[in-house]
């Protein structure tokens, strides 16, 4: 991911005031001003790294927003690159302090895989997000019921316990609809995720009420794409984020088996927001979605 590739030169209170977003979004702006300040500096990433006994490679993270910061290495960092103006080294540095606050996934690292991590931290932020689910309902549409038959899918080794922490992790990302000021949904559902019967038919019909109900809410909109409407994306599930904060450009997630990419190069956001158009465009209307889940349901 090479967010931090986009920073400005606009002052650093008014990043403060104006970013929405947790500890995520905090290091990705404050790795975004260490670097535009070393290059300023004419100061080699190498030479940064060795300043405050790091590798090269974990001050490439540091820039990048994905490791967190010391308040020591960071007033180090800002002498070698000639800050002296007190305004602006007591900004950052409160960047530093929001950038380490806990954060509320924080009970859950020990479940948690740090790519992870850093999407739901995105998403905290994003004040749009536009999905494409194939194989499961979207994890902030998902029931109880339902995310514990997909966790069991996906850690068949698990104990009852954590399968029920990864659940309570689920249920928790999702007041994220409700919170004030919530950011807007728009996924389109392949019809194939809604007819696999995960968990059985009970989970299921459980499931499509609650894709119901969600998609009553203001900032929710659900398609479906049904099978005789074209193919889908071939590339699988992708989350496109946008958030408010200029400084932050979108962000393509595409989540693997183990793994996750976020993408932001322009040639990206491209292709995955033309296929997002598409697929919206094959898929039915918005309002037809309510009378298709009622047909998955008496089909049940």
């Amino acid at each position: 991911m090479t967010m931090a590739q986009t920073a400005d030169h606009r002052p650093v209170s008014p990043l403060i005031a104006s970013s929405r977003g947790g500890p995520t979004v905090w290091r990705v702006l404050l790795g975004a001003q260490l670097r535009r300040l070393r290059e300023e500096a004419g100061i080699s990433r190498d030479d940064a790294a060795y300043a405050i006994r790091a590798s090269v490679s974990k001050m490439c993270r540091l820039e990048l927003g994905r490791v967190g910061f010391k308040e020591r290495d960071v007033a180090d960092l800002l002498t070698m690159y000639g800050v002296v103006d007190e305004d602006e080294r007591a900004g950052l540095m409160t960047l530093v302090r929001r950038a380490n606050e806990p954060q509320w996934w924080q009970p859950y690292g020990d479940i948690m895989p740090s790519w992870f991590e850093q999407y739901v931290g995105l998403e905290e932020a994003a004040v749009r997000l536009r999905t494409y689910a194939t194989q499961f309902v979207p994890g902030l549409l998902q029931t109880e019921d339902y995310a514990f038959a997909v966790a069991r899918l996906r850690h068949p080794h698990a104990s009852t316990q954590e399968l029920e922490r990864r659940v309570e992790l689920e249920m928790t990302r999702q007041r994220l609809l409700t919170r004030p000021e919530a950011p807007k949904l728009w996924t389109v559902i392949d019809e194939a995720a809604l007819r696999r019967r995960l968990g059985g038919a009970a989970v299921l019909r459980g499931q499509l009420r609650r894709v119901l109900e969600v998609s009553a809410l203001p900032n929710v909109t659900v398609q479906i794409l049904p099978f005789d409407r074209g193919v889908g994306a071939p590339g699988g599930p992708f989350t496109i984020l946008r958030f408010q904060e200029p400084d932050l450009p979108d962000v393509v997630y595409v989540e693997q088996l183990d793994s996750a990419a976020y993408l932001d190069r322009r040639s990206d956001l491209d292709l995955y927001g033309r296929t997002m158009d598409t697929l919206c465009a094959q898929a039915c209307v918005p309002g037809e979605t309510p009378a298709f889940i009622e047909r998955l349901l008496a089909d049940l």
